[in-house]
C-alpha cells in the first residue's frame, strides 16, 4: 500500500503541475506586464526546473537531517522575514512588503517570499519539539507540550502576519494547532487556541479599513462586485459561463482584463470557466488524494518525528489549497493565497514540491508502518483513515 500511495501522491501532483502550465499559457498573453507575452511562462517553467531538483534533492536527503538542522532553517526564515522590511532587500507591492529581491544590486531575477520557507521551518521546529517531547513522556504539560512550541512559531507568524499577508499567517498557525493536536496537545488547549487566534484574526480585520471592507464585501459579493467583491464576484461568473464541460481551452473571456489576477490566486475560476466544472471537481478530487495517500506515507515513517513532519507536509499543502478553492468559489473571505501546483508563482512551486520530497524520503526510510507506540497520532484525526 506504500508503495502505491507514493504513485497516487506523485500522479496527482504531476496531473496538477501540467494543469498549471497549460492554464498559464491561457492565461499569461492576456496578463503579462511584459512585451514578451510568454515572459511568465517562461519563468515559471524556470522554477518549476528548479523545483523539481529541489524535490529530488529533497527527497535523498535524510528527514532526520531536517531535525538536526532546524533552528539554523528558522533562524534563516527569521532573518529573511526581517529583511522584508529593509527598503536594499524588501520589495513592496499591492501595498505588502512580502518579498526579498537583489533588483537594487542588478539581480532582477532573484527574488523570493520567504514566508514559504518559513512554512517549512516551522514545520520542522514544531514536529522536533514535539516528537522529542512525546520521548521524554513531556507532552501533557502544559509548557512543554503547547505553550513553548507555539510561542516560538508565533515569532515567523507575526512577521508575516506584519507584512501583512494574513492569509499565510492564518494558514501557519492552523498547522501548528494542528500539529500540536495531534502530537498529543490537550485537546482544549488546542481549541481554545484556535478560539484566540479567530478573534486576533478578527480584530486585525476590523482594525485595518483595507481588510475590513473586503470582509464586508465577501458577506454581499454582488453588492460589492464592482469594488472590493469584483475578484469574487468576476471568479463565480468564469465558473458559471463555464457550465459543466467549459468554453474550451483558450476561450476564457474573465481574462480578457475583467479578472484580476486570474493566472495567480484566481487560477481556479479560469479553470472552470475554460475546461469547466469536470475539471474543477478533479482539481479538488487530485488534493483529496494527496490528504490521504499523503497522510498514508506519513505513517509509514519509522519514528514519531517522521510522522509529524510528513503530517505537517500535507497539511500545508491541502490545507492552502482549501483556502484558495474557498475564496475564490466566495465561501471564504478574499486572502491572497495561490493554489499550489497550479497558480503562477515561483516561491510557493519550489517550497511545494520541497515537501513532497520530504514525503518521498519518509517513504523510502519506513515504507511500512511500525507499531514504535506512535500510532496515536493518528487515531486522534479520525476523519483522516489510517494505512
Amino acid at each position: 500500500m506504500g508503495e502505491r500511495s507514493v504513485q497516487i501522491v506523485v500522479v496527482s501532483v504531476v496531473a496538477l503541475l501540467a494543469l498549471g502550465i497549460v492554464m498559464l499559457l491561457s492565461t499569461s498573453v492576456f496578463t503579462a506586464d511584459h512585451a514578451d507575452i510568454y515572459h511568465d511562462v517562461r519563468r515559471q517553467m524556470f522554477w518549476l526546473a528548479l523545483g523539481v531538483v529541489g524535490c529530488a534533492v529533497f527527497a535523498a536527503i535524510d528527514y532526520r537531517f531536517w531535525h538536526r538542522s532546524r533552528w539554523v532553517w528558522f533562524g534563516v526564515a527569521c532573518c529573511l522575514l526581517v529583511l522584508c522590511f529593509v527598503p536594499a532587500f524588501g520589495e513592496r507591492l499591492n501595498g505588502s512588503a512580502r518579498w526579498v529581491s537583489l533588483r537594487d544590486f542588478g539581480l532582477e531575477f532573484v527574488r523570493l517570499q520567504p514566508s514559504e520557507l518559513a512554512k517549512l521551518a516551522v514545520l520542522f521546529v514544531i514536529a522536533a519539539w514535539m516528537a522529542d517531547a512525546g520521548e521524554e513522556g513531556r507532552l501533557g504539560e502544559v509548557r512543554q507540550g503547547f505553550l513553548y512550541p507555539f510561542g516560538i512559531a508565533l515569532v515567523p507568524i507575526g512577521l508575516i502576519a506584519i507584512e501583512t499577508d494574513m492569509g499565510t499567517a492564518a494558514l501557519l498557525a492552523c498547522m501548528v494547532i494542528v500539529l500540536l493536536y495531534i502530537a498529543g496537545c490537550r485537546w482544549w488547549l488546542a481549541g481554545g487556541m484556535a478560539g484566540v487566534a479567530v478573534a486576533v484574526l478578527s480584530v486585525a480585520v476590523l482594525l485595518n479599513e483595507n481588510r475590513r471592507e473586503r470582509f464586508f464585501a465577501y458577506l454581499d459579493i454582488e453588492e460589492n462586485r464592482t469594488e472590493f467583491g469584483l475578484q469574487q464576484f468576476r471568479g463565480l461568473l468564469a465558473l458559471g459561463e463555464g457550465g459543466l464541460w467549459g468554453l474550451g481551452l483558450g476561450e476564457g473571456r474573465e481574462k480578457l482584463m475583467y479578472l484580476p489576477y486570474a493566472h495567480t490566486d484566481f487560477i481556479f475560476p479560469m479553470i472552470g470557466e475554460e475546461i469547466g466544472a469536470i475539471a474543477s471537481l478533479s482539481v479538488v478530487f487530485a488534493f483529496v488524494l494527496i490528504l490521504v495517500f499523503g497522510v498514508s506515507i506519513a505513517s509509514s515513517a519509522p519514528d514519531r518525528f517522521g510522522k509529524l513532519l510528513g503530517f505537517g507536509v500535507v497539511i500545508l499543502i491541502t490545507l492552502q489549497a482549501a483556502l484558495n478553492i474557498g475564496v475564490t468559489t466566495g465561501v471564504l473571505p478574499n486572502k491572497g493565497l495561490p493554489l499550489p501546483f497550479v497558480s503562477y508563482g515561483g516561491s510557493n512551486l519550489l517550497f511545494s514540491l520541497a515537501g513532497v520530497g520530504i514525503l518521498l524520503n519518509i517513504y523510502r526510510q519506513g515504507s511500512a508502518p511500525q507499531d514504535d507506540g506512535t500510532g496515536a497520532l493518528f487515531r486522534r484525526c479520525r476523519a483522516i483513515p489510517r494505512v
